[in-house]
């Protein structure tokens, strides 16, 4: 099948998970405030956006854990609320099939031992610890009700898999009687950490744009980059999340959110365990003609990597991948991106680089990517592609030593 036709077939696949759902579109909102930070190691997550209003509803919310361990707990989050948000019915299980959970699994979850939690506008919350393990790579359940929510609401708008939504189910039940709608978004949650069984185990932070949230995989069958990065490192009860935003930007916000810088303490420095986050931004800032040179996305990165450095983690650069034959290809942004992938190879600011464009390039057109690699739009990798930059970035244990 030719590149075009996997495009068109993706995007089909894709407005198929979509149609009918409750998933409203992307907006800019003000940056993150402080987060109370959780404890264990991060296993999932999402970066948080605006998804629509609140409303008196039920969520299941589907996500895939990368490492395994015992005294799970998650993170609502109301970042982008304009008022104090409650939940209740906060209930974490396995899934079996659809929104129907593997019996026995679902267990209440507490906030200071309370069942109902008050998350303050533009805040975050974690729970208790749920005893117990849950095994790397479990489809986890996470359900919970918001009875009283009006007004923005925060989730993170491409899941690129199916949770479910009902007005009068019950959270706390493992069958999927009154799930009746499906959503493709995320919705409040915005991480879940575990204990891992190695004390040493740690986290990796993927921080970047629309090739990271995954845009150009397979909906709904977890090959986006760190998907795959995650099974590399699962042997070493390595986390690994996945804080991409589509459209996003090293320099500016955007219909993305915030710049990655404004929201690195949110969804990186705030995270549990994290020891190194991979920094893979930058085609927004060139692509779309905003005048960002070379030496102000470099340094965009720079202010990154320090902030980062300060707060004890390792950081890998990567490079930009190319995207000729995208409508905002031009050679001036062509002559942007080489020179940003040279500084980021050779400027020394990083502990370690992951050479995504050298992975991904086509050697007949070093402009754009490999045929055999593009989803058909020449900006976003196929499954194939997306494997192929987790295959560029080693493994953490080898590269930094912070």
């Amino acid at each position: 099948m030719s590149g075009r036709g996997r495009a068109r077939r993706a995007a089909a696949v894709l407005l198929l998970v979509l149609a009918g759902q409750a998933t409203p579109a992307l907006a800019v909102t003000p940056p993150a405030g402080p987060t109370v930070r959780g404890s264990g190691v991060v296993t999932w997550a999402a970066s948080a956006q605006r998804v629509g209003q609140g409303a008196d509803r039920a969520y299941r919310l589907i996500v895939k854990v990368s490492a395994g361990g015992t005294d799970l707990r998650v993170r609502l989050s109301n970042a982008f609320g304009d008022r104090p948000l409650t939940v209740d019915g906060v209930h974490a299980g396995l899934q079996a099939e659809g929104a129907a959970l593997k019996p026995g699994s679902n267990q209440a979850l507490t906030f200071d031992g309370e069942h109902t939690v008050t998350v303050p506008a533009g805040g975050t919350v974690w729970s208790d610890p749920l005893p117990g393990r849950v095994d790397a790579g479990a489809r986890l359940s996470v359900s919970l009700r918001t009875p009283d929510a009006r007004g923005p609401a925060t989730g993170h708008e491409l899941a690129l898999g199916t949770s479910y939504l009902g007005r009068d189910a019950d959270p706390g039940g493992d069958g999927d009687t009154g799930w009746a709608r499906t959503t493709g978004s995320w919705w409040y949650l915005d991480a879940v950490s575990v204990r891992p069984a190695h004390p040493r185990s740690g986290a990796v932070v993927a921080l970047g744009d629309s090739i990271t949230d995954g845009w150009g995989s397979t909906p709904g069958r977890d090959r986006r980059w760190p998907d795959d990065l995650a099974r590399r490192l699962r042997a070493d009860g390595t986390g690994v999340a996945n804080e991409g935003i589509s459209g996003n930007r090293v320099l500016s916000d955007n219909n993305g959110g915030p710049s990655a810088g404004r929201r690195l303490e949110r969804d990186v420095l705030s995270q549990p365990g994290v020891r190194t986050v991979i920094l893979y931004e930058g085609v927004n800032d060139l692509k779309a003609h905003h005048g960002a040179s070379a030496a102000e996305i470099v340094a965009g990165y720079r202010e990154i990597t320090e902030r980062a450095h300060a707060a004890g983690l390792c950081v890998v650069g990567a490079t930009v991948a190319p995207f000729k034959g995208w409508l905002q290809w031009d050679p001036a942004a062509e002559a942007v991106r080489r020179e940003v992938n040279h500084q980021v190879r050779t400027g020394g600011d990083f502990d370690a680089v992951a050479d995504v464009d050298h992975a991904l390039r086509d050697p007949r057109d070093p402009a754009r990517l490999r045929p055999d690699l593009d989803s058909g739009d020449h900006l976003h990798p196929d499954d194939a592609g997306m494997r192929a930059i987790a295959g560029a970035v080693a493994p953490p244990s080898r590269t930094c030593r912070r």
